[in-house]
C-alpha cells in the first residue's frame, strides 16, 4: 500500500531555534501512512475480514495487520502578547550581531488653539458673538452707574430670605447679568398698612408685578459673579422730572401717552405713566361692562390712555387716566343698528343685582330682566328682544326671549 510522507510543521518565529544534541537523542518516528475512514476497506483486502483487535485491517494476503501510524506532536503554538517591537528590545541580541539602538518615540503634535476671531461677511460682523455679548451688557451697566442712564427689564422673580422674612428682592435679568433690586427700591410702600406686616404687605405688592416692564438704575457691579444691585424708585423719580417738570412739560391734562401695566386686580389695573404709577379703575378700562380687569389685562402690556387730570406737589405727581376715553363712545353709532321691537342674538357678558347684561354687536351691553327660566350662565348665547332705547344717556334695555342649553 502505497503511503504518504507527513508534511514538516512550520514553526513561528518567535520560537527559539533547537539544539542539534537534542535531535539527535529524539527517535525517528516512522513514516506516516495515508488513513482510511473506519468501516471501509483498503485497496486489494477483502471486504468479508473482520477488523482485527485494537481496529487494526487485516490484509487479504495474511500478512500482519498494518498498525495505524501516530500522530507527529505538534508544539502548541503561542500567542503574540506584546508588540513586535516590544520583544526586539526586551530580547538581548544575538552574538556577532550588531546592537541596534532602539528609535526614539516620535513627540505628539499638538492641535494649534482655534481663532475666537468670527470671519464676517462684509467685513464688519452684523452678529454679536457671546462674548462680544457678554461685554455690551456689562458696558451697559456700568454707564448706567456712573451716569444714571435708565435701563428697563421685566419683572422675573421675587425672592425672600428663609432667615429675615423682612429681607425681599425683585430679581431681574440684564443679559447674563443678575439685577437685584430691594424691595424698598421697587414698589412705593402704602400709607396705610392697616394693622398687617410689612413685609407681607410689601411682598404681596411685588409679586402681583411679576411679568412687568420696569425701569431701573444700577448702583453697583460684581462683574465676576454677573450681579448688580439697581433701583426703580430712582429710575421712576428722573422720568418725572423729565416729562411731567419745567415750564412746558411733555405730558400735560388731555394727552394721550402710552403706559405700561405693572398690576391688575379684579376692580382695576396700575399702570406706569412715565415715572407715574397710577390707578384706573373697571369703568374707565372699557364702556362695556366688565366684572374682571384680569380677564382683559396683565402684567407687562402696553395701552394708550388719555390723561384726565395732573396734580403736581414738591415730592410727587398724581395722575387720573382713562384708557376707554382715548378712543369714541361706541354707543353713539351702535345704538342707530338697533330698533325696538325686533331681536337680536348675543352673549351674557355680566350677572349682577341689576339684571343681566348682555353684548350685541358693536359693543355695546344690553341691559335684560331676568328670564322666568333661571337667568342664564356668563358667555352663553341668548336671544334679546329690544323693549327702548335711550340716544341722549346710551341706554338701551330688552328681554331674553331664547337660550341655547346649559
Amino acid at each position: 500500500m502505497a503511503t504518504k510522507k507527513a508534511s514538516p510543521q512550520t514553526v513561528p518565529e518567535e520560537l527559539p531555534e533547537e539544539d542539534p544534541a537534542d535531535e539527535a537523542q529524539t527517535p525517528e518516528l516512522p513514516p506516516q501512512t495515508e488513513m482510511e475512514p473506519p468501516g471501509i476497506p483498503p485497496e486489494g483486502a477483502s471486504a468479508e475480514a473482520p477488523p482485527g483487535e485494537g481496529g487494526a485491517i487485516l490484509s487479504g494476503s495474511g500478512e500482519e495487520p498494518e498498525q495505524p501510524a501516530e500522530e507527529p506532536f505538534v508544539r502548541p503554538v503561542r500567542r503574540r502578547t506584546a508588540p513586535r517591537r516590544a520583544v526586539a528590545e526586551s530580547s538581548p541580541p544575538a552574538s556577532g550581531a550588531e546592537e541596534v539602538s532602539p528609535e526614539p518615540a516620535r513627540p505628539r503634535r499638538r492641535a494649534a488653539p482655534r481663532s475666537s476671531k468670527v470671519v464676517s461677511i462684509d467685513g464688519q460682523s452684523a452678529v454679536e458673538s457671546p462674548d462680544d455679548k457678554r461685554r455690551s451688557d456689562l458696558i451697559d451697566l456700568v454707564e448706567s452707574q456712573k451716569s444714571g442712564k435708565i435701563l428697563t427689564g421685566t419683572l422675573q422673580g421675587v425672592e425672600r430670605s428663609p432667615d429675615n422674612p423682612d429681607h425681599i428682592t425683585a430679581v431681574l435679568y440684564h443679559g447674563d447679568f443678575k439685577i437685584i433690586i430691594p424691595v424698598e427700591e421697587a414698589v412705593e410702600p402704602p400709607k396705610d398698612f392697616r394693622g398687617r406686616n410689612h413685609g407681607d404687605v410689601l411682598h404681596y405688592l411685588l409679586s402681583k408685578r411679576l411679568g412687568a416692564e420696569v425701569d431701573f438704575i444700577v448702583k453697583g457691579v460684581d462683574a465676576e459673579n454677573c450681579i448688580a444691585a439697581a433701583s426703580r424708585l430712582d429710575a421712576m423719580a428722573l422720568k418725572r422730572r423729565q416729562y411731567y417738570g419745567g415750564s412746558k412739560p411733555a405730558l400735560h391734562e388731555g394727552a394721550t401717552a402710552e403706559a405700561r401695566i405693572t398690576c391688575v386686580i379684579r376692580a382695576g389695573a396700575f399702570v406706569d405713566l412715565f415715572g407715574v404709577e397710577t390707578y384706573i379703575p373697571l369703568r374707565e378700562l372699557s364702556y362695556q361692562r366688565w366684572m374682571d380687569a384680569a380677564q382683559h389685562y396683565q402684567p407687562g402690556q402696553r395701552v394708550l390712555v388719555k390723561l384726565l387730570g395732573i396734580e403736581r406737589t414738591d415730592d410727587s405727581v398724581h395722575v387720573e387716566a382713562s384708557v376707554k376715553q382715548v378712543g369714541e363712545n361706541p354707543y353713539e353709532t351702535a345704538l342707530k343698528r338697533f330698533t325696538v321691537g325686533n331681536q337680536y342674538v348675543g352673549s351674557v357678558s355680566m350677572v349682577d343685582t341689576t339684571g343681566v347684561f348682555v353684548s350685541l354687536d358693536g359693543g355695546i351691553d344690553c341691559l335684560c330682566t331676568f328670564p322666568r327660566r333661571g337667568r342664564p350662565p356668563r358667555g352663553s348665547r341668548v336671544t334679546v328682544r329690544i323693549r327702548g332705547i335711550n340716544f341722549e344717556a346710551n341706554r338701551i334695555w330688552g328681554a331674553i326671549t331664547h337660550m341655547t342649553a346649559f
